[in-house]
């Protein structure tokens, strides 16, 4: 089957096809091919083996044919291989592959610093430093926030997932697994709890926003941080790997104000939310508040390898050679960016605001036959449902997670967990309505069958 006839197919029979036991003898054998010769860090929730995609269809290797629902990990945000996307590759590839950004000029990198900024929350002029992922787009912002404050300390919230690379891995609070065995850390880097409104971490009979900003007030900069010492909050506006958290919406208002009284800089982590993934080009923007810093990686260039620190420009200061990246910046990545921009601008954000309102209202419906489903959250077309196995204790379902991300894919369903019970859906913004009925059908059935 032609890879272009994958999402025809599926669209037209508005299902995935699976036609062999899972994972099918070609799967099997590159399953086997990679386990010899690739590193077992990798985390990998189901053997499912890419072969072709389009839109949101998948195909594998034996011609089982999957919906995807993750947009490998809220990354492909127009979906498979958009032909606009696919165009401005090959448009760029026949020009030039690298001249590396950081010592030269080129003006795709140029062009998308100015789509980027003009899209920035805020009118104070910005600028960009491009990176090749999340990870390095945090640990720019980690680096400039120090250069420009002179201070050391910087405060991250639990829950949170910043990145793997060493200063990124410190300000990371989502699971033990991820830090154990790589101490020492980047010191001077603290944590406090993230204001959940589903599952308070405070005893205090307060809002989960006041709780949290006194508890930053009472027990850090009292006990053992001078808030005069601290560089920055680093945020997610909305927690990711935490479990696809949204804090009350006044929170960020309030930890602005702290962060103003001291001198502090917020750090807006968008490498998840960001690039229209919630409705916004920016998930902040649903807060009312324009942080100093802003983090970009995943959606920006549609699976290409990209990522983007955007600044306050009276904060981007530092000398010439306090930072820079080879590869940050990659012209064909720039210009994967550029169509991926002009999307979300013509209609993918509106697209994710209306399906987002879509999924959300067909998660409720199954809530109210399924009380396995303990909350729903997320905005646009970041959204997740928590897995409990009852509602009033709040009971997290940890084990039913995996089995009903297992028993989707088995059904041709791709889903991802978050957090410790929760299932994410992240499709891409060019999903539509009939492919969110297919999705909510099987996960129903999975549901019903746990």
């Amino acid at each position: 089957m032609p890879a272009y006839d994958v999402e025809r197919i599926c669209l037209l029979l508005r299902k995935p096809l699976i036609k062999t036991k899972l994972p099918g003898p070609e799967a099997r054998r590159i399953v086997a091919r990679d386990r010899r010769v690739l590193s077992p860090s990798y985390t990998r929730s189901y053997p499912l083996v890419i072969d072709h995609a389009r839109g949101l269809w998948v195909r594998d290797p034996d011609g089982n044919v999957f919906l995807d629902f993750t947009a490998g990990i809220a990354v492909t945000s127009t979906g498979h291989c958009h032909p606009k996307v696919v165009h401005a590759i090959r448009q760029q590839v026949r020009r030039y592959l690298h001249m590396s950004g950081t010592d030269f000029y080129y003006e795709p990198q140029v062009e998308l610093a100015e789509k980027l900024v003009r899209h920035s929350p805020g009118k104070d002029e910005r600028k960009v430093f491009f990176t090749n992922s999340g990870t390095e787009a945090v640990e720019a912002a980690f680096k400039l926030a120090r250069y420009v404050t002179k201070r050391e300390k910087i405060i991250s919230f639990f829950g949170a997932f910043h990145g793997r690379t060493f200063g990124s891995l410190s300000l990371t609070g989502s699971k033990i697994r991820q830090r154990e065995k790589f101490g020492p850390l980047v010191p001077g880097v603290h944590h406090v709890p993230f204001p959940n409104p589903y599952r308070s971490p405070f005893s205090e009979k307060l809002a989960v926003d006041d709780a949290c900003i006194k508890y930053i007030v009472d027990n850090l900069f009292k006990r053992t941080v001078s808030p005069r010492e601290v560089s920055a909050f680093v945020i997610e506006p909305i927690q990711g790997e935490g479990g696809y958290i949204v804090p009350p919406k006044d929170f960020y208002r309030k930890l602005q104000k702290l962060c103003r009284e001291y001198g502090i800089l917020l750090i807006a982590d968008e490498v998840q939310s960001g690039m229209g993934r919630t409705g916004k080009f920016f998930a902040i923007e649903h807060f009312g508040v324009v942080p100093d810093i802003i983090t970009l990686a995943k959606g920006i260039a549609s699976g290409m390898p990209l990522g983007a620190m955007i600044a306050r420009a009276s904060l981007m200061k530092w000398e010439p050679g306090s930072h820079a990246s080879t590869f940050g910046g990659n012209p064909v990545s720039c210009a994967a960016a550029l169509a991926t921009v002009g999307l979300l601008e013509k209609s993918l954000i509106r697209n994710a605001e209306l399906m987002g309102h879509y999924l959300r209202k067909g998660l409720e419906r199954i809530a109210k036959r399924r009380k396995m489903i303990g909350d729903i959250r997320g905005l646009g077309l970041m959204q997740a449902v928590e897995l409990v196995r009852d509602r009033k204790k709040k009971t997290l379902a940890s084990r039913e997670q995996a089995c009903i991300v297992e028993r989707a894919f088995r059904k041709g369903l791709l889903l991802l967990g978050c957090g410790e019970s929760a299932i994410r859906f992240s499709p891409a913004l060019t999903v539509r309505k009939n492919e969110i009925d297919t999705m909510l059908e099987i996960l129903d059935d999975c549901l019903g069958r746990v």
